[in-house]
């Protein structure tokens, strides 16, 4: 492009980049530094009263997702569009030349006809060029996205590569590209596209922590922006005094459909669908509120909320992009395959193997990445399409998925629209074949989608473009929030568990509703009960890996912990007068370390004492106990252990739980010394725990600090056990004494 004289603003300042483009539009660019702490913030709050986009992505995935901010507030121009006819308005004085300058754009655009053209809004029909469509050139029929591409053309720059048209795209929309027979009434107020035409945008650049505002001023030889008034009418959120209905569908008649579903499955007719259900709240707080909830609670690589004038809003945190194109590469990233989030790292890891064993939830997420492929297959060079990412692993607040990775080139001719168009919509909101599942979702849904399945996003005047598909999102319009869900269905679906994954992925929706404006207190962790405090601990250190961690454990009771390897001097034991004595584990067996030695200065000096692995053969030994090798090392294993008696450290802990074990020797249960009892052992009746009868000793086989036993808490709440009920006793003898 050319670039054109270095004109001041106003002010003098002088532009950062000035350029021509494709349609002879010259454009001067201001830029200005912003507060990077509270830049979106501010414009969160601006939202609830002016029209605007705010686009996020707080999640990262290396080779997918990065964070970024950007945002527009008091746009000069609005793009809308029902069904053939579009609506282009200019909501301030800064709008009506640039208004002009896109009616220029359409002059010439095939099938485009305005039909009325005022100072302030121009009103356009799409014709219907009727005739043969060849399935290559469908994404090239006449429809709002012609228009579209004509003004993009217009303003077609390469040199900024964030001034584009911001906002969504509607369900019904797709329509325009492969039509069905539409059964559920739409409303008339019904938008199937609401984008904005910025003259100002905010960057935030969270690597560099840095923000700043593009200002732009366009003219054309005839009309200019320069020196217009730049004032938008308020667009302020409005609360509803309705209470609306809570869902769409009564409980149990969501697994009716699956099983009607599932009649389509065994004819041939559909290989999987995806319908929804909807889900009601009055918007109590403003939706400014609602979209810094659901942002903190549920970060997500699609990131929105906007303000689409006429008290409609859009809050969303959508996990799965739609299309995005950059030069030729257009990507897409597949989401099927869900299942609950577990309660810790651990039982999360649970959930990942059980998601990435089940059959089911493969051959979901396969059907939608081939019925994905052969959308890029009609737009790109052949041999181009590529999966390379298959069944990758993406967690989110509440839900894990399952997620394929698609790439292809544009062939020659094709550009962002028409791989944004081969696509429409998602095979992962629809089914397959695809305008099969959407003619049984226009049959079986109780209302029109909306904005639903759709896509929010930027289409890039550069010509790239960036969408994410509009779910998990919350459609706020007269004060009424509303939420729809739906799942995967398959012909081995369960109806009772499909209809659950529909209200567990409107869950999170419904909460950020709900809970807005509240403090998010979630626990990170649990916490630590102090019943350490005051207590003294010497842990014996048998040249072990772990001796720290098992420390660390202990610390956090909130007691003193000291570490000295065997052998241990009676000086320390004396000068440190320690509440209670912990064995650590360590390789060979104890008698390596003189551990009858360390064991019986102990009970000379009547301290209590926990020993952990080795430290359980430690003690077995000292009290007379035999042990015994191991057919198979077990080393860095899990297993699940039975609770036979909960004693001083199970206590409080369920019958069984999962623990880590590192170890070759173990105690021989029948030659085990008659003063101990076995509180916890393996399914092939390995001894995984032992407690004296009336001494204050116990021990364990397996670890407590691993990180196989971090399910459910379960070496935490040991080692609170042993600080609390070990060391009782003793505290009771310091009391005496000092009495």
């Amino acid at each position: 492009m050319n670039s054109t004289n270095q004109e001041t603003d106003p002010n003098g300042v002088e532009p950062d980049l000035a350029y021509t483009t494709r349609g002879g539009v010259s454009v001067r660019r201001f830029r200005r530094e912003a507060d990077y702490r509270t830049a979106i913030s501010d414009y969160t709050d601006l939202l609830d009263t002016q029209p605007g986009v705010i686009l996020s992505s707080n999640y990262e995935y290396p080779g997918r997702y990065t964070r970024w901010d950007t945002a527009i507030a008091n746009p000069p121009v609005l793009i809308s569009a029902h069904q053939r006819d579009l609506t282009i308005e200019a909501l301030s004085e800064r709008g009506e030349p640039i208004l002009k300058m896109i009616e220029k754009a359409l002059a010439n655009a095939d099938h485009v006809n305005v039909i009325e053209s005022r100072k302030d809004r121009l009103k356009v029909r799409i014709a219907d060029a009727g005739g043969i469509i060849l399935e290559e050139d469908r994404t090239r029929a006449p429809s709002v996205f012609s228009a579209l591409r004509a003004i993009v053309d217009h303003f077609h720059c390469e040199e900024d590569s964030d001034l584009a048209l911001y906002g969504a795209f509607g369900y019904d929309i797709a329509f325009q590209f492969d039509p069905i027979d539409q059964k559920l009434d739409r409303d008339p107020a019904q938008r199937d596209l609401a984008l904005f035409f910025p003259d100002e945008i905010l960057v935030v650049d969270n690597h560099a922590a840095k923000a700043w505002i593009d200002r732009y001023e366009f003219s054309d030889g005839e009309l200019s922006t320069e020196g217009l008034d730049g004032t938008v009418a308020p667009q302020p959120f409005e609360r509803s005094g309705t209470t609306p209905q809570r869902c769409d569908h009564e409980p149990g008649e969501y697994a009716k459909l699956v099983t009607k579903a599932k009649e389509s499955f065994a004819r041939g007719d559909l290989f999987e669908v995806v319908p929804g259900q909807v889900f009601h709240e009055r918007c109590q707080s403003m939706p400014s509120a609602i979209s810094r909830r659901l942002k903190e609670t549920n970060p997500a690589p699609y990131s929105f909320f906007m303000n689409l004038c006429r008290n409609e809003f859009l809050v969303g945190a959508s996990p799965e992009m739609f299309v995005r194109v950059t030069g030729l590469r257009i990507e897409t990233c597949p989401i099927s395959g869900t299942i609950q989030r577990g309660e810790d790292a651990i039982s999360d890891s649970e959930q990942i193997l059980k998601l990435l064993n089940s059959k089911k939830d493969e051959s979901e997420l396969t059907m939608c990445s081939d019925v994905d492929r052969n959308d890029k297959s009609r737009v790109c060079e052949p041999g181009t399409v590529r999966v390379i990412g298959r069944r990758q692993i993406e967690m989110y607040s509440r839900l894990i998925h399952t997620v394929d990775h698609v790439e292809g080139r544009l062939r020659d001719g094709m550009d962002a629209f028409d791989g944004f168009l081969s696509h429409a919509w998602a095979v992962t909101v629809t089914g397959a074949p695809k305008l099969w599942a959407m003619r049984f979702i226009e049959n079986n849904e109780r209302s029109p989608r909306a904005w639903y399945g759709g896509a929010i996003g930027m289409v890039k005047f550069d010509g790239d473009m960036n969408t994410g598909l509009t779910l998990r999102t919350i459609h706020i319009r007269n004060g009424i929030a509303s939420v729809r869900a739906g799942a995967t269905l398959l012909f081995d679906s369960i109806p009772e568990d499909e209809e659950a994954e529909t209200e567990l992925k409107a869950s999170a929706m419904l909460a950020a509703i709900r809970d807005a404006g509240k403090r998010n207190e979630g626990a990170q962790g649990r916490e630590t009960a102090k019943v350490g405090t005051g207590v003294k601990i010497l842990l014996v250190d048998h040249e072990d890996s772990f001796v720290h961690t098992l420390a660390n454990y202990f610390r956090q009771t909130g007691a003193e912990v000291r570490t000295i390897r065997t052998p241990v001097p009676e000086s320390v034991l004396d000068d440190y007068q320690p509440d209670l004595v912990v064995l650590s584990p360590g390789p060979g067996n104890p008698s390596d370390f003189d551990c009858k030695e360390t064991v019986r200065k102990a009970r000379e000096r009547n301290l209590p004492m926990f020993g952990v692995c080795l430290g359980l053969q430690a003690l077995t030994e000292a009290y007379g106990g035999n042990l015994r090798q191991l057919g198979l090392p077990m080393h860095g294993k899990p297993s699940r252990i039975r609770i036979n008696h909960p004693g001083k450290v199970f206590s409080g802990l369920p019958s069984s739980v999962t623990v880590g074990r590192y170890h070759s020797i173990f105690a021989d249960p029948s030659r085990l010394p008659d003063d101990f009892i076995v509180t916890a052992e393996t399914e092939d009746g390995v001894v995984m725990g032992i407690e004296h009868r009336s001494e204050p000793v116990a021990a364990v086989q397996f670890h407590p600090e691993s990180i196989m036993t971090l399910g459910q808490n379960a070496g935490m709440r040991m080692i609170e056990n042993v600080v609390a009920h070990l060391t009782a006793g003793r505290a009771r003898q310091d009391r005496d004494a000092a009495a």
